[in-house]
């Protein structure tokens, strides 16, 4: 690990936010060196502080400390992430013999310098009771391997040498900050702290040694592991027998199974389910990890920090073989996931009775399964929570396997993860769960290049879906990519390549899809062609073409999707985008409406067929959708000119001519039949094989 501070780019930060004091803003730069290195920090975690004068409206000078907002992120942190706290009222706070959450809480918030900051790091205390101006706290990975060693004060001390202090683990608040300063004061001259199973504090009167001090002493305790791992190192079978081969499909049906497996009953009186996202993780290091003879040990000894603990739980699920059999493999994630929550709320009981205080339980799933000779599975109930779950289920066994190396792990006592992961300040952190009527739910879209197609992604993502665009078209489908990114976060949006016209390509791509977001949960076949010709004009190879991707292609892709939502056993939704060419075709038009008509007619077979395993098969009828300059609409790029042409009419005059027509006398827009899908997908009616006009009114298509 090596200094990453520059002059130059310190610098440049001091100049971009020029209208702030200079030590502010070399506090970001630092701040954002520390955020950057995941060896030191990951999502969220650490914090910083940097104490300055600052007046106050009146023109008084105060001392404030600006620390980090609990729960930034270090690695892209702007000023708003710190808040300005007035610290003398604070400093009296060390005389107290102990204080509530709920009270130091409030005592951080009314000392604030602005209202409608947030809520400062629970470490704010510690921060401010240090005398100097800056403070920097990480859970440096090397640190924290070797504080898990039977001897890690001794090692510590040995590695890091005189000017550390080590320290049992305390809680966050103010009995940590009254005991950090305790010791510095009996030994001024130290420049960092190391608490057991907690991470280091650097301190200093400027920003770039602080910075240097973590770096240093991480850097001694990285070298320090590597040079213990050349005498011992655990070896997965694969890197010393070569036995290795990457089975995607292994980690995806297992992902799969998982996601439904997991999934919750919001009531016992509702269909209605919480589904978890999921993200895999599945290099060559984390399937060796899989197959280590230590892989149990390591999925049961605890996490690295109980800090970690509101993301991962404090213990991963070990699954110990993938059966080629769908059924057998159940039954074992079955039979993991039973046995894991069984743990759970005997942990839970046993520390109610510890602590004499009856929370609620939180729910007792795992978030991270180690699944032999396929790797990692990582599952949140957004996307988001997914990915960090992951990087610090990656992080923690990298890091169990070193301490390995060193000769043991021993994970922090359960009593500590128990009052961290149930303290109500940490759970803020995660904020209040989303109540979007499709979050956690996965939704693919296929000719997503167009004008529909973009439309329901985008009303899709609004609801709270995350969702994979698919199309041939791979520019129009970067176009769609980026409007829609440019609205929602792209952790949420993701493309895929596949011909539906090709079952094995749809299958492949409903690989890769699953092998990103471990399943899905809605499935829009909306990929179409139109050709304009009359049956006695037709060109045969043309109607086989449109017949090849409008009929075959929804049939396809309703037939790939089957075994997910088999593997899930958590349903779905099937949205099938059909026309309402299927109940009022046009003379000329007989390839599209022919094959529209055919395939809305399997979905209702698709209908018949899968409602025993709860998947529901519905179709939206749109009419004259039209796009944008950004995103035009495929169809009318076909039948447009021709249209406009016949009728002497621009194509302002040929959409305007379509509102007219209709009974509403509306404009029928993209986002009409995306709410349309998200109407279906949403459960809120008992309803297969329907099918649903978005058309404005047309008498032609009223059911019969």
């Amino acid at each position: 690990m090596i200094s990453l501070f520059k002059k130059k780019d310190a610098e440049a930060f001091v100049k971009k936010y020029a209208l702030l004091p200079k030590a502010l803003a070399l506090r970001i730069y630092t701040s954002r060196l520390i955020g950057l290195n995941t060896d030191l920090v990951l999502h969220g975690g650490g914090n910083t502080s940097v104490k300055l004068k600052n007046k106050d409206i009146l023109g008084d000078e105060k001392d404030v400390i600006f620390v980090k907002g609990s729960g930034m992120d270090l690695a892209a942190i702007e000023p708003e992430g710190f808040v300005g706290l007035n610290m003398e009222p604070l400093k009296r706070l060390r005389h107290l013999k102990d204080l509530s959450d709920e009270v130091m809480l409030n005592q951080l918030r009314i000392h604030r310098i602005d209202a409608e900051a947030p809520d400062p790091s629970v470490e704010a205390l510690l921060h401010i009771f240090l005398p100097h101006t800056y403070v920097d706290h990480s859970h440096a990975d090397s640190i924290l391997i070797l504080t898990s060693q039977k001897n890690g004060k001794n090692i510590i001390h040995e590695v890091l040498g005189e000017k550390v202090f080590v320290m049992s683990y305390v809680m966050s608040g103010l009995s940590l900050a009254k005991a950090v300063i305790k010791h510095y004061e009996k030994k001024p001259d130290m420049d960092a702290i190391v608490v057991m199973n907690h991470g280091i504090f650097t301190f200093a009167d400027h920003a770039r040694t602080s910075y240097e001090n973590m770096i240093a002493y991480a850097s001694k305790a990285e070298a320090y592991i590597q040079d213990q791992k050349k005498k011992k190192l655990v070896h997965a079978p694969s890197e010393v027998l070569g036995l290795h081969k990457k089975d995607v499909s292994a980690i995806c049906r297992t992902a799969q199974i998982i996601r439904g497996i997991c999934a919750q009953r919001s009531c016992e009186t509702t269909d209605t389910l919480r589904r978890f996202c999921v993200e895999i993780r599945d290099s060559q290091e984390m399937i060796d990890a899989s197959l280590l003879k230590e892989a149990e040990q390591i999925c049961s000894s605890g996490v690295l920090t109980p800090d970690h603990v509101i993301r991962t739980k404090n213990k991963m699920a070990y699954i110990s073989s993938v059966p080629e059999d769908d059924v057998l493999l159940k039954r074992l994630v079955c039979k993991v996931v039973s046995a894991y929550t069984k743990d759970y709320q005997q942990y839970v009981y046993a520390q109610r009775k510890r602590t004499c205080i009856d929370s609620e339980m939180l729910d007792p799933y795992p978030r991270l399964f180690l699944v032999s000779g396929a790797g990692l599975v990582a599952i949140g109930y957004s996307r988001r929570d997914a990915l960090i779950a992951a990087d610090i289920g990656e992080h923690s066994i990298r890091a169990k396997r070193k301490a390995l190396a060193l000769g043991e792990y021993r994970p922090i006592a359960l009593s500590h993860v128990y009052d961290m992961e149930y303290w109500s300040l940490q759970q803020k952190k995660l904020g209040k769960p989303a109540t979007l009527p499709l979050q956690g739910q996965i939704a693919v879209v296929t000719g997503a290049a167009g004008a529909i197609g973009a439309g329901i992604a985008e009303r899709l993502l609004a609801a709270g879906a995350v969702v994979v665009i698919s199309d041939i078209d791979t520019k129009r489908l970067e176009i769609v990519y980026s409007v829609l990114t440019e609205k929602y976060d792209k952790h949420l949006v993701d493309c895929e390549i596949f011909d539906v016209t090709d079952f094995r390509s749809v299958q492949k791509g409903f690989d890769r899809i699953c092998a990103k977001t471990g399943g899905f949960d809605i499935v829009v076949p909306n990929a179409g062609i139109a050709h304009v010709a009359t049956i006695e004009a037709m060109d045969t190879q043309k109607l086989d073409q449109v017949v090849a991707v409008n009929l075959k292609g929804t049939y396809t892709v309703i037939k790939a999707s089957i075994p997910v939502f088999r593997r899930q056993g958590t349903g779905g939704n099937i949205i099938v985008i059909s026309s309402k060419n299927v109940f009022d075709p046009g003379a000329a038009f007989g390839a599209y409406s022919a094959s529209k008509a055919g395939a809305h007619q399997i979905s209702k077979i698709a209908a018949l067929e899968l409602a025993e395993i709860g998947v529901r098969v519905n179709m939206v009828n749109p009419d004259a959708v039209f796009g944008d300059d950004r995103i035009p609409s495929k169809l009318w790029e076909v039948v447009g000119h021709e249209r406009m042409k016949s009728r002497g009419l621009d194509p302002k005059g040929l959409q305007d001519y379509y509102q007219q027509r209709n009974l509403l006398k509306t404009r029928v827009l993209a986002e009409h039949v995306g709410n349309a899908v998200v109407f279906f997908a949403s459960d809120l009616t008992p309803t297969t094989g329907a099918a649903l006009p978005v058309d404005g009114g047309n008498p032609a298509t009223f059911s019969r």
